[in-house]
């Protein structure tokens, strides 16, 4: 599948977004988490790679939104493999549901550790593969979580991004930053335990494409049973928030 794949779904979550205001409710929660893992960084400017439809500012207006395809309503156009920023230039990179679409995270990671300053951080909020990640986005969301499949962290010596292609893997951040396997491989980075969540609420409003579940009168409900699940939050997460932050001093 081509990579334009990404820029027809981005336009389609366009349209719905505007027609489901309990899903903006949550995307906006969403983004206040990430804003606070983002206090006390270096100066500097905070981008967010794979903007989509770029709701971010919504929470932090001075974030630069990016994207892969250039589209209005973004700052610029961005390829998360080889970004137009300088060196040591950033403070903060944010991949919002991008992590399970980079095919090669190790060369996305150096690319990022590159622009970042020293103390810089990158928060990442994706998808869990806990038991409600399992159940709803493994059975009804059209990417597949793909636990199975082999990561391939490295590209090609003849990579090129320009080149990239549609990809898919939701379970790849609970894979790599969830467990043991890949700590090695994250060595470059001084990496934050994740944050786990249930999500209860966000996945009764049927995401951009399903319908929703859970009408006005009903939320407090699902907040409550949202906090109960709270109480294992790994073992019910729907969702993953990692914070990976460049060491102050390398070596």
């Amino acid at each position: 599948m081509d990579a334009d794949q990404h820029n027809r779904e981005i336009h389609e979550n366009l349209r719905l977004w505007e027609r489901k205001p309990e899903l903006q409710a949550e995307y906006a929660r969403f983004y206040r988490l990430i804003a606070q893992r983002l206090e006390g960084i270096p100066a500097g400017p905070v981008l967010e790679c794979g903007s989509g439809i770029g709701n971010l500012k919504s929470v932090l207006p001075d974030a630069i939104t990016s994207d892969l395809f250039p589209n209005p309503w973004l700052d610029r156009q961005e390829n998360i493999y080889a970004l137009t920023c300088a060196d040591a230039s950033l403070g903060g990179v944010v991949l919002f549901d991008v992590f399970h679409h980079l095919q090669y995270p190790g060369a996305a990671l150096r690319e990022l550790q590159r622009v970042l300053s020293p103390g810089g951080r990158v928060v990442i909020f994706d998808p869990a593969a806990g038991v409600l990640g399992r159940l709803v986005i493994g059975l009804f969301h059209h990417e597949p979580l793909a636990l199975s499949e082999q990561i391939t962290w490295d590209p090609p010596a003849d990579f090129d991004p320009a080149s990239s292609t549609y990809y898919a893997a939701q379970g790849n951040a609970w894979r790599i930053f969830g467990g043991d396997a890949y700590r090695s491989k994250l060595s470059a980075w001084t990496c934050r335990a994740p944050t786990y969540c249930p999500a209860l609420p966000w996945l009764l409003t049927g995401g951009f494409r399903g319908p929703s579940l859970a009408p006005a009168a009903v939320r407090p409900v699902a907040e409550g049973v949202e906090y109960l699940l709270g109480l294992a939050p790994r073992l019910f997460a729907s969702r993953m928030l990692v914070v990976l932050e460049k060491p102050r001093r390398q070596g």
